[in-house]
């Protein structure tokens, strides 16, 4: 079917500024989670990569982008693949997981700050056209292939940022001014993906939304979820941090 007949997605400014939030708490939580790791050890290291990787990958880009999903309103029903959905997690977490490891490896670099952030770009990339895909719907989708590489160009250069300040920020004033700037890029990266893609109307009819679960169901119970779990990482961080700070002095 022609393009002009393309489906317009229409953004909830309410569930715009909600995706926004979860990526800026992520991110604080993954920044806070982040400082133990250059001085750890062991089983510990991996602990604290795990953790802040699961922050940043599952709660400052996955959980965001699925709010954002929910956020765009078009005149057809959408349903979701679960299986999709959760892969896409699992990519976003363990791109996470191998930027911050790579990065944090040895001496601290910027060329080895570049290559982890190429890695951790792209599987965020990845994460967001596996999330698209996960999409059922009685329509296609077509990209525009100069918006979807500015959208991993954006995803890589947020990252290399996102690494180096995961390094090198200790005050909790610094991590919410980074966390803000950094919930800026992932959401710049989200609307820019979408903006490469379009929706055409399709044949397919009720069939297409077989086996999906639905965009509201899925987009509050990632959003509950996602904020209690980094609200409670967040706290026991803080507070172990807290803890450290009174047995120096």
């Amino acid at each position: 079917m022609p393009h002009d007949h393309a489906i317009q997605c229409i953004h909830d400014p309410l569930l715009v500024v909600l995706s926004y939030l979860v990526s800026v708490l992520g991110s604080f939580t993954a920044l806070q989670l982040a400082i133990g790791i250059p001085a750890a050890q062991g089983a510990a290291r991996w602990r604290a990569i795990f953790a802040a990787g699961a922050a940043m990958g599952g709660g400052a880009i996955w959980a965001m982008h699925f709010i954002a999903m929910l956020a765009c309103q078009m005149q057809i029903p959408v349903t979701y693949d679960l299986g999709i959905t959760v892969a896409s997690a699992l990519v976003a977490i363990a791109s996470c997981m191998a930027g911050l490891a790579i990065a944090s490896a040895g001496v601290f670099g910027w060329g080895k700050l570049a290559v982890a952030g190429l890695f951790m770009g792209l599987g965020v990339t990845g994460m967001h056209y596996a999330g698209m895909a996960a999409m059922r719907m009685p329509a296609d989708i077509h990209y525009d292939s100069t918006l979807v590489l500015a959208s991993a160009v954006i995803a890589v250069v947020a990252s290399i940022v996102a690494l180096w300040l995961a390094f090198n920020l200790r005050g909790w004033l610094q991590m919410l001014g980074s966390a803000l700037v950094m919930g800026v890029a992932v959401c710049g990266m989200h609307y820019t993906g979408m903006l490469a893609a379009s929706f055409t109307p399709n044949d397919a009819g009720a069939a297409a939304l077989a086996g999906g679960i639905s965009g509201a169901n899925l987009g509050m119970g990632i959003f509950a979820v996602t904020t209690l779990l980094l609200a409670t990482v967040l706290a026991l961080s803080m507070m172990r941090q807290r803890q450290r700070a009174a047995v120096q002095i």
